[in-house]
């Protein structure tokens, strides 16, 4: 359901919905490419979008989660009943999961360390475009985003890193609120009020 409500409103009360707790309907692909252009309307010093997408969709993500959850067992053949079913689910926890693919290199102007924060910002960026459509997100970085033996399942190019996966669906639960940091805690004032 799309509701009009301000940015200001909006980042007050932003929240992702647990990957687990998405259903469907899950966006087509009309609604997942004008997502992913509203996602690529971030800072990206020189123009370079070091950054792309791959969208995982359909019965596909039940083929990719099955080869995570046999690699996991590789890794660790002791895991639990209850692990190997979450393992089994990486990819089908929500209807559509996109890959944030931070393709950052040297660059002889534009720091690395910029190109990587701008794959960071298409990541918000994503969670506001699909959260904008009326559906819920979530962010997520787990083992497979860093292993790179699973990156040639997840089509994910050497030299390349995940910044993160997106999860989409529509929320089967209302969101709940989590602690945030008091201001006092992560600010630090220089200077005095003008």
């Amino acid at each position: 359901m799309k509701t009009e409500i301000s940015l200001r409103e909006y980042l007050a009360t932003r929240r992702s919905i647990p990957a687990f707790q998405m259903g469907g309907p899950g966006p087509g692909t009309a609604e997942i490419e004008e997502m992913l252009k509203l996602a690529s309307r971030v800072p990206d010093h020189g123009k370079l979008a070091p950054w792309r997408f791959i969208v995982y969709r359909g019965e596909e993500r039940v083929r990719i989660s099955g080869e995570l959850a046999k690699m996991a067992l590789a890794a660790k053949p002791d895991l639990s009943e209850e692990m190997i079913k979450v393992e089994n689910t990486r990819l089908t926890r929500a209807p559509v999961v996109v890959a944030v693919v931070s393709t950052a290199a040297p660059h002889f102007k534009v720091p690395e360390w910029e190109q990587v924060m701008s794959a960071g910002a298409v990541c918000l960026n994503l969670l506001m475009a699909v959260n904008a459509h009326g559906y819920a997100s979530n962010w997520l970085t787990e083992w497979y985003a860093f292993d790179e033996k699973a990156y040639p399942l997840l089509g994910v190019q050497p030299g390349e890193k995940i910044a993160g996966f997106i999860h989409i669906g529509t929320p089967q639960v209302p969101p709940t609120e989590r602690p945030r940091p008091a201001l006092a805690d992560i600010v630090t004032w220089v200077g005095e009020d003008a």
